[in-house]
């Protein structure tokens, strides 16, 4: 039977892909949102998505969305979800496959057929149009579960950065407050970071030291399996 030849004679919904695009200001874990353009919602805050094209797949969507808002295609990108409640668009029956991307912000250019696009502290949320919300929430649900077993400081800080800048991060994703020793003391002991012997005024006062990731440490740590934890 060649291609084309039968078609399928039922009801089919529409497919697309959501994108929660996470960033690290220095302090906060953000996300990125967009304004929409167009009804439904217009001038409502919302996930980068869009639907799926007939010849594309759906992480070719995801990161085809990731490029448009961000002007980024290398950035980490993993898909966590999809959502199918027969109610969640308001113009058809549409399901969306869902994934997370972790980006530097300095590394972002914005763009893309949207009012505005702009990054909120997940603290400072407004209010999500269609099931946006719930998507959010589970993604940052599945980042923290992913946080113990990679350090997604990998895709989310610079090269180079301090140890406050990474305990931040930390405790930024996962809601929770470290001793600043202890934390310091388990990051530096699983030897996933290198002390650059580079130093940077971090007040007035005091200097902080600079720190990279090792990447062949981190790699071999994959191989054998590891989890942080603090």
């Amino acid at each position: 039977m060649e291609k084309g030849e039968y078609v399928y004679d039922y009801p089919r919904p529409m497919v697309a892909t959501d994108c929660v695009i996470f960033g690290f200001d220095g302090t906060k874990i953000q996300v990125l949102l967009v304004k929409r353009a167009e009804s439904p919602y217009p001038a409502s805050w919302g996930l980068p998505g869009g639907f799926i094209r007939m010849d594309e797949s759906a992480e070719a969507s995801a990161k085809r969305v990731l490029q448009s808002k961000t002007g980024m295609t290398g950035a980490y990108i993993e898909q966590f979800h999809t959502f199918s409640s027969p109610d969640r668009d308001v113009r058809d029956r549409v399901i969306s496959i869902a994934y997370y991307a972790l980006v530097r912000k300095q590394e972002v250019r914005e763009g893309g057929n949207v009012v505005s696009a702009d990054w909120f502290s997940m603290d400072e949320l407004p209010d999500l149009c269609f099931d946006h919300k719930e998507v959010l929430d589970l993604a940052l649900v599945k980042l923290r579960e992913r946080i113990m077993f990679r350090p997604v400081g990998f895709d989310l800080l610079p090269e180079k950065f301090t140890m406050r800048e990474l305990q931040s991060l930390y405790e930024s994703i996962l809601g929770v407050e470290f001793d600043r020793r202890n934390f310091s003391k388990k990051i530096l002991h699983v030897g996933l970071l290198d002390d650059l012997n580079e130093t940077i005024k971090a007040n007035p006062k005091r200097e902080a030291k600079l720190y990279k990731f090792n990447l062949e440490n981190y790699d071999r740590l994959k191989e054998k399996g590891f989890r942080l934890e603090f």
